[in-house]
């Protein structure tokens, strides 16, 4: 089966209640089980909170601040960052910040540990602060926990619905390809690559049908990570460095940014390879290919096909991130009362 209709059928088996099993069969669950407690005696315990970074980036910038929420798991909360403007919400917002020339208030309510049922607490805590913009980084811990793919899918499409209802704008990092991540052994990591893409894939499908839009991340902790491990993972070579969280928000933030209004979010350049396709179809391109934005099709002016038949894929252009320390930062400018829960097996 190709990715696209593996990714279609997962999402439909998230709308009608299936378990979606028989796309990996039972006995890869029992693989990753025990290959994923192996891999968290190498990895060691995820005890530490990652770095608070709520507050307002862009202090003096004229205007009101935009509201940023980071939902998700601990990559989305920065865990293993050494101070907190080194987080991917700190880069986020600091990117954000710098491109609408106006501050941008942040809220991160990700916690280590979260699979995608988490979200359903993140996100009535967010809805108490009215965000404008939702950037979520999610999917990774429900692989190693081998929670049933259309269990997942049913709680990120609840989740997107929930917030695009309350008025805010939705972007969703896709599940990263956990297939490079060195501490997890053979034959997890090819279980866990196909995996870990077949879910990116149907996740966008789940986001589009919602009303959000998606940001690949597969390469980000796949090609990318592996050809500069050093660099970009973090001393535990599971979680990200401050330079892999740099370069998850480089790659989400111009859907960001157009997702809040900045700049022109029309047209698409079909000779990069930009387009109109069936919705399945742009989900599993953009799974191979990092910082690619899947967006509904109603979003594209004339088209006039139902939500979910047609998506739009689009290769956006990024724009450097200011170095820490140069847009001027207000922290603690929000108490959301965050707390880590810690995961029975490796979680991002």
């Amino acid at each position: 089966m190709s990715r696209a209709g593996a990714a279609r059928r997962l999402a439909t088996a998230a709308a009608v209640g299936g378990g979606g099993l028989g796309l990996f069969g039972g006995s890869l669950y029992g693989l990753l089980i025990a290959q994923a407690r192996f891999a968290r005696r190498r990895i060691g315990n995820v005890t530490d909170k990652a770095p608070d970074p709520d507050g307002v980036y862009g202090v003096g910038m004229s205007g009101l601040p935009l509201r940023l929420a980071v939902l998700g798991d601990s990559a989305a909360a920065g865990y293993g960052a050494r101070t907190p403007d080194e987080t991917f919400g700190a880069v986020l917002a600091t990117g954000l910040a710098d491109l609408a020339q106006r501050p941008v208030h942040l809220t991160c309510l990700a916690q280590n540990g979260a699979q995608t049922s988490a979200l359903v607490g993140q996100i009535r805590r967010a809805l108490e602060l009215d965000p404008q913009v939702c950037a979520v980084i999610i999917g990774a811990n429900d692989v190693t926990h081998t929670v049933r793919p259309s269990d997942s899918l049913r709680y990120l499409k609840s989740a997107v619905t929930a917030l695009r209802a309350a008025g805010s704008e939705v972007v969703v990092g896709t599940c990263p390809d956990l297939g490079t991540v060195r501490p997890i052994p053979p034959p997890l990591r090819q279980v866990a690559r196909a995996w870990s893409r077949r879910l990116a894939a149907a996740q966008a499908i789940a986001v589009i049908e919602s009303g959000g839009r998606v940001v690949s991340l597969g390469t980000i902790l796949g090609a990318e990570f592996a050809a500069e491990s050093s660099d970009l993972f973090g001393p535990d070579q599971f979680h990200p460095s401050p330079a892999g969280y740099r370069a998850c928000a480089s790659a989400m933030l111009p859907s960001v940014a157009a997702a809040a209004g900045i700049g022109t979010d029309v047209g698409y350049e079909p000779a990069r390879g930009e387009g109109v396709l069936p919705l399945a179809r742009a989900a599993a391109l953009a799974a191979d290919s990092t910082g690619t934005e899947v967006t509904p099709a109603e979003r594209v002016a004339g088209s006039r096909r139902p939500r979910g038949r047609l998506a739009l894929l689009r290769h956006r252009r990024r724009t450097p991130i200011p170095a820490p320390g140069t847009v001027e930062t207000e922290l603690g400018a929000v108490d959301t009362g965050r707390t880590d829960d810690l995961p029975e097996l490796p979680s991002r």
